[in-house]
């Protein structure tokens, strides 16, 4: 019986419906194949996207460092704090102690207000932003940036649901007010794609801004679906690029003895402004500079509208200091007859009459005590018998009027005012034109340095610490010699009978231990209106000085500005307050000896004492009156310091290095240069505690600390250990220039 065909029309439409999608299927297979791309993107960089993972890694901002290589100002480890709101967060999490989202909101909000600078209604308003479903997370502003890790650890101990930290860098500044005007500051700012970076924002922070500035990196790795890396594939990773290193010649004890005493002085006496510098004459480099007001970097506490670095950026009118350099150009145009005299009192040019601080004068006095008594009559006849142009002539030789050229930014150049004859006449004795502090600096080196006149500079070395390429270093440069090595001996000595002599007013900056060579300065502050401010509390009182006076080491200039004089006082008193002990400190820091010490006393050159025996070496050493402090107890000294070819006075300490373990040495009166190089030689950790010199340890001479355990010495300044000597009861009349 035969079979008769029937077609199946639902088979047939199924058949060209699935034989349709296999055909565009295997057509998109092949289309892709083909091309790499879907929807017009390419599908390898599509997988790239989904499974490639990168980190950044953060560069480091070079830091900038004091001329020992300690740090002035870098980066450190900060967190910022994070509250997670959505519930989201806890998915899948049972147990209540371990949500990962704020739980009890008034809570959270009362302890984190005892840790983070917000009150607790501004931290619960921003913790009742839960209830927008479209909040996942918020951040509490400069309050919850920048903690530090052990405010990060307490707010941890708290155990707070949801309150998470995330790493981050902060710029650190760990001596708070320190030349902060010089140094500046630097502080995060958003970026146009959203993330932040570190920019200066004032001093060398900002002029250095692309030097100090690093370059993050990253590392990329291919990863499955919960990060883990996949089976192949190979980290790659682009290092950070940290920025370059500063090292300033900044000396950090000094600054820190120039920062002590201008606080005191700003809290005895609240002057409107102050600068000082301290400078090596030798070399020209500046070892500390600071002004008030100030503030801290740090917080930018006390930081006002005014951003100028004023010892460089800041022209004021001298007056008496710049009768050093008027003397100076007297000596060298052959004017000066120190036993000549004079009729002091007034002095008449062209029918204008100017006078000496005291009006009446002292009568007819010579030349040499007129200086000393700061007498701008005794600089009219000296400008008189020299002749104004080549008195012009010298200042600009002194480099007055143009700028020094140091390594700062916005250098003014002050002005020398050379209009006219009466002009001419008010410079001389430091009214009418204008410098800077620096200005001041540069030329007394001169004065200090045997007629040769240095470029001050505040740039040791720029170095790349990624490569250690030294990209720039500073170095003593001469700028010519304005006076002959007769002439700045002859100044020197004058200086130097301002401070001895019954009639100098120098006599307030007397040292103890040191002789000085220096010049007061009593100047009237222009009112901004053609005139002058008036009373004894609207005056600059400055003195510039040198010592010690036969072979100056340091050059301190002090400047105060109005400060508020109680009866009885006068304005030499709040500057010496500041000069003697930054001035004393720093010399002793610096190991020069006092006077009558260092007439007597011959220095020592150590030779190499490696292989020795460290008995006889140190019965040699003793001998000469050098103390000996000897690292372990083997025979043969293995290391040395100070090293070979170096000087010691007597009195000064050696330390020999031999096999064995160390024991603590009474390390009473030892400068923190020398239990620095003992904590190196040792291996031994010793914390450092202060400036000057050292007064106490936390472990026992002669015990033998275990290794890793710090001893903590304490340090402090000549000026801490005793009572500050009393001022001079004689009291010089301050000078007071042109009305």
């Amino acid at each position: 019986m035969k079979r008769r065909f029937r077609f199946q029309w639902g088979a047939f439409l199924m058949f060209c419906v699935y034989g349709g999608l296999f055909f565009l299927l295997f057509a998109r297979f092949l289309f892709i194949q083909i091309t790499g791309e879907v929807e017009g993107r390419p599908l390898a960089a599509m997988a790239q996207a989904k499974y490639e993972r990168q980190n950044v890694l953060s560069a480091d901002r070079g830091q900038i460092l004091d001329r020992d290589g300690e740090a002035i100002a870098e980066d450190t480890l900060s967190y910022k704090l994070v509250a997670v709101l959505s519930k989201k967060a806890s998915d899948g999490v049972k147990d209540k102690k371990k949500m990962r989202h704020v739980v009890d909101r008034d809570k959270t909000a009362r302890e984190l207000a005892e840790y983070i600078d917000m009150p607790e209604q501004e931290i619960r308003e921003l913790l009742d932003r839960q209830d927008d479903p479209d909040v996942y997370q918020v951040e509490f502003g400069s309050a919850g940036r920048n903690l530090s890790h052990d405010t990060m650890r307490k707010i941890q101990e708290l155990e707070l649901p949801g309150i998470q930290f995330i790493k981050d860098k902060k710029r650190f500044y760990p001596n708070g007010m320190f030349a902060s005007h010089l140094i500046g500051f630097a502080q995060k700012e958003k970026q146009d794609d959203g993330s932040t970076k570190t920019v200066g924002q004032m001093g060398l922070e900002k002029t250095f801004d692309d030097l100090l500035t690093g370059k993050d990196g990253k590392m990329q790795y291919e990863s499955d679906t919960w990060g883990f890396l996949l089976p192949g594939s190979e980290e790659k990773v682009t290092p950070a690029v940290n920025g370059s290193n500063i090292r300033l010649t900044l000396d950090k004890t000094i600054q820190n003895f120039v920062e002590d005493a201008m606080n005191r002085v700003q809290a005895e006496y609240s002057p409107e402004r102050m600068s000082v510098v301290v400078a090596d004459p030798k070399t020209g480099e500046i070892l500390a500079m600071s002004q008030r007001p100030s503030f801290n970097p740090e917080t930018r506490e006390g930081l006002s509208s005014n951003w100028l670095n004023e010892a460089v950026q800041y022209t004021i009118e001298p007056g008496s200091t710049m009768k050093i350099f008027t003397l100076a150009s007297a000596i060298e145009e052959g004017a000066w007859a120190p036993n000549d005299f004079y009729k002091s009192g007034s002095y008449t040019l062209y029918g204008t009459t100017i006078n000496d601080h005291k009006k009446a004068g002292w009568g007819y006095i010579s030349f040499l005590e007129g200086f000393q008594r700061s007498s701008n009559v005794s600089m009219a006849y000296l400008l008189e018998k020299m002749g104004g142009e080549a008195f012009i002539g010298h200042l600009k030789d002194f480099g007055f009027g143009q700028p020094t050229g140091i390594d700062l930014p916005g250098e003014a150049p002050g002005i020398v005012n050379d209009i006219g004859p009466i002009e001419r006449l008010t410079t001389s004795y430091g009214q009418g034109s204008t410098v800077t502090p620096i200005q001041m600096v540069q030329a007394a080196t001169a004065i200090a340095n045997g007629g040769t006149m240095m470029k001050p500079y505040v740039i040791d070395e720029i170095k790349d610490p990624n490569t250690g390429k030294v990209l720039r270093e500073g170095e003593p440069e001469e700028k010519g010699n304005p006076i002959s090595p007769e002439t700045a001996r002859t100044v020197l000595e004058v200086m130097e009978s301002t401070v001895t002599s019954e009639h100098g007013t120098g006599r307030p900056f007397e040292l103890g231990d040191y002789s000085v060579a220096g010049k007061t300065a009593t100047a009237q502050i222009p009112n901004g209106r053609g005139g002058f401010l008036h009373g004894t509390n609207n005056l600059l009182y400055g003195f510039l000085g040198m010592a010690p006076a036969d072979d100056p080491q340091l050059i301190v200039y002090v400047n105060v500005h109005r400060p508020k004089i109680p009866a009885g006082e006068y304005g030499a008193i709040p500057v010496s307050k500041i000069f003697k002990p930054v001035m004393e400190n720093s010399l002793k820091h610096l190991n020069i000896k006092p006077d009558e010490e260092h007439e007597t006393a011959q220095p020592v050159k150590l030779s190499d004492f490696g292989g020795k025996a460290a008995g006889s070496v140190a019965g040699e050493l003793e001998a000469e009156g050098i103390a000996v402090a000897v690292i372990g107890d083997g025979n043969e000294v293995l290391g040395q310091f100070p090293e070979a070819g170096a000087s010691v006075l007597p009195g000064g300490t050696v330390i020999l290095k031999t096999d064995g373990q160390a024991a603590l040495p009474d390390f009473t009166g030892w400068s923190k240069r020398s239990v620095l190089a003992f904590a190196s030689l040792s291996g031994l950790t010793i914390e450092i505690h202060g400036e000057g010199f050292a007064v106490s340890q936390s472990a026992s001479p002669g015990s033998a600390p275990d290794e890793g355990s710090p001893v903590v010495v304490k340090f402090e300044s000549p000026e801490q250990q005793q009572q500050a000597p009393s001022d001079e009861d004689a009291e010089p009349e301050d000078e007071y220039p042109l009305d």
